[in-house]
C-alpha cells in the first residue's frame, strides 16, 4: 500500500457470530459484504469485507478465534515496515500479542498493544493502491479513531514516536481532563481521552452515516443499543456511540 507510515488503513470486526453482524452493519452503516476468498484464512471460517457505497473496501469481518482476542472491532495501522514497526514498539514499551506474519496476496501484519494494553495491528499491505479505508466526509467510510486510555499523555508520546502523530489542539472536557486531537499527514484522524470510570480502555472507531437520527433509528431497529445519544461534535456534526447486537462497541458520525 503507498498509504504513508502511520495511517489508519483498515478495520475488522471479530465477533462470535458473523451471520447476525453482517446484516446489522449492511443495514446501520450501509455496506454491502462481499465474501473475501483466501486459503490462509478457511480455519477462521472465512472473511468478509464490508464495502462503502462507493464500492471501496473499508472493513473486515470474522469469527473471532479460538484462542483469541476479545471480541470487538480492531483497527490497522499502515507502517513502512511491520518487523520494525513490531521492534519499535516493544522498546516504546509495547507488546506482541501476534508476531509479524505475511497472509499471500493480502500483506505483512502484526497484532500489537500501547504501552496501556490497548491492541491493534500494524500492516503493510500487499495492494499497489492506497488504503481508503479512513476517509473522513465519505458515507460508509472510516470517519474519526477515538482512543479512549488509562493515561492519555503516555499515549500520545508513544503514538507520536511510533507514527508520526501530533497534538493538534485540544477540547477541555473538565475534570476529565483533554480532548486531545489527532493530527498526521496534514489532516486530522481522531482523538486521545482519559477512559471514563467503569469504561474498559480502547479504541473506537466512528463509520460516516447521513442523517444521524435515522441512524439512530437503524441501530435500534436492527437489535442495536444506544450508549450515548446524538452528540453534538464541533464542526456541526453528531455522534452516536452504540453497540451492536454482539456487544461489540462502535461509532457512527452524520449530520442533523
Amino acid at each position: 500500500m503507498t498509504n504513508p507510515h502511520g495511517t489508519p488503513i483498515w478495520y475488522e470486526l471479530m465477533t462470535a457470530d458473523p451471520d447476525k453482524a453482517l446484516p446489522f452493519y449492511e443495514k446501520v452503516i450501509g455496506w454491502s459484504a462481499v465474501p473475501y476468498a483466501n486459503d490462509t484464512i478457511v480455519d477462521t471460517g472465512g472473511y468478509t469485507v464490508f464495502n462503502a457505497p462507493d464500492s471501496q473496501g473499508v472493513a473486515g469481518l470474522m469469527k473471532v478465534p479460538d484462542p483469541g482476542p476479545r471480541p470487538g472491532w480492531y483497527g490497522y495501522i499502515g507502517v513502512d515496515d511491520v518487523d520494525a514497526a513490531a521492534q519499535k514498539i516493544v522498546a516504546g514499551g509495547g507488546s506482541i500479542h501476534m508476531p509479524p506474519t505475511t497472509l499471500e496476496g493480502v500483506g505483512r501484519m502484526a497484532m500489537v498493544a500501547d504501552p496501556q494494553g490497548v491492541v491493534f495491528y500494524v500492516m503493510k499491505g500487499s495492494s499497489p493502491e492506497g488504503s481508503t479505508a479512513f476517509k473522513r466526509m465519505a458515507p460508509g467510510h472510516g470517519e474519526w479513531n477515538e482512543l479512549q486510555t488509562s493515561d492519555d499523555q503516555a499515549a500520545l508520546a508513544f503514538y507520536g514516536d511510533q507514527f508520526g502523530w501530533t497534538k493538534d489542539g485540544a477540547m477541555p472536557m473538565g475534570e476529565m481532563g483533554d480532548y486531545s486531537f489527532l493530527g498526521h499527514d496534514g489532516g486530522m484522524i481522531g482523538a486521545v481521552m482519559k477512559a471514563p470510570p467503569g469504561e474498559t480502555p480502547g479504541w473506537n472507531y466512528f463509520f460516516r452515516v447521513g442523517d444521524i437520527d435515522e441512524a439512530k433509528q437503524r441501530i435500534e431497529e436492527a437489535g442495536g443499543s444506544i450508549v450515548q445519544e446524538p452528540m453534538e461534535v464541533p464542526g456541526g456534526d453528531f455522534v452516536i456511540y452504540a453497540k451492536d447486537p454482539q456487544g461489540a462497541k462502535f461509532g457512527v458520525v452524520g449530520s442533523r
